[in-house]
């Protein structure tokens, strides 16, 4: 993407985490206020929960407003990056927190907390409804219909684990309330941590990969390879390198043995046209070589 295709589909991002920011909050003092006239720990734990993701919301924000700020003479590359360790932070900390939550649904299960389960499955009735908006407005398409980026679909993550959790708080609810059966928090809590570690774990793999300059995920990098070979005077590449500059912006840099014949700017010009249009690859980088230096080169890839 162009820089200011860039700042667009932040600015959609953010507005839609503002959005997301002002439901999440109303709702948490709801639960903050409801657990309190109910004495329910369930719904205050909950409301806890959500203070994370709002939490979690100020940070994506804030990296989404770094990452737009220009390149420099130090940062050439700007801080498209920011949105990488915002969405990566994210996840770590939610596994964090699944370890608090998993600690205290041991504890209640040897001392099981009274609950108002009526007033718990109203609340949580409400919860569902504010959790799946939030869902839907953090896992929609991005900006002109294109997938959201890594600080919104980070934010997307502790969403779905708010909407599991509330469906549970309100299955816990409906045990305590029609039979009695207090431990049903604390068992219903540990199957909500291992579907949070299991929604966020890829996440974490794609921000980690990210950072180590991995292959995205989406280019299959001999049909790459082969595609640019294809090229009319190729003959072969080598040093061939691609990774993500951030979620939405792919780089390339490679080299390109051509025959002594070939034009030069007509090369260049069909490759970075098929990466365009194939595999979404607007930073081209190629050296184009008359003979073989390979073989010259302190590092073969």
């Amino acid at each position: 993407m162009q820089l200011h295709e860039l700042q667009h589909a932040a600015t959609a991002d953010r507005n839609r985490l503002l959005i997301v920011f002002a439901v999440t909050a109303l709702y948490c003092a709801t639960e903050f206020i409801g657990g309190y006239y109910a004495n329910s720990l369930a719904l205050i734990s909950d409301a806890v929960h959500m203070l994370t993701d709002i939490a979690a919301l100020c940070l994506a924000l804030l990296t989404l407003w770094i990452s737009t700020r220009p390149a420099s003479g130090v940062k050439t590359f700007g801080y498209l990056r920011a949105e990488i360790l915002g969405a990566l932070a994210n996840g770590l900390f939610l596994w964090l927190l699944v370890i608090f939550i998993w600690y205290e649904a041991v504890e209640r299960l040897h001392d099981p907390r009274p609950v108002a389960g009526l007033t718990v499955i109203a609340i949580a009735m409400v919860g569902l409804a504010v959790n799946g908006f939030s869902a839907w407005m953090t896992h929609a398409g991005g900006a002109e219909g294109g997938r959201p980026g890594m600080a919104v679909r980070a934010v997307f993550v502790h969403v779905l684990s708010d909407l599991i959790g509330t469906f549970g708080v309100m299955l816990a609810g409906a045990l305590v309330y029609f039979f009695g059966w207090g431990q049903a928090d604390a068992l219903i809590s540990l199957l909500i941590g291992a579907l949070v570690l299991y929604s966020s774990w890829g996440l974490v793999r794609e921000g980690v990969d990210v950072l180590m300059e991995s292959v995205p995920a989406h280019i299959d990098l001999e049909e790459l390879r082969h595609d640019l070979l294809a090229i009319r005077d190729t003959e072969e590449v080598h040093d061939l390198h691609v990774w993500c500059l951030a979620s939405r912006q792919f780089a390339l840099s490679a080299h390109a043995v051509v025959t002594r014949e070939a034009d030069q700017d007509r090369v260049l010009s069909e490759m970075s046209v098929m990466l365009d249009r194939k595999f979404n690859i607007r930073h081209m980088t190629v050296q184009l070589e008359r003979d073989n230096r390979r073989a010259s080169e302190p590092e073969h890839f």
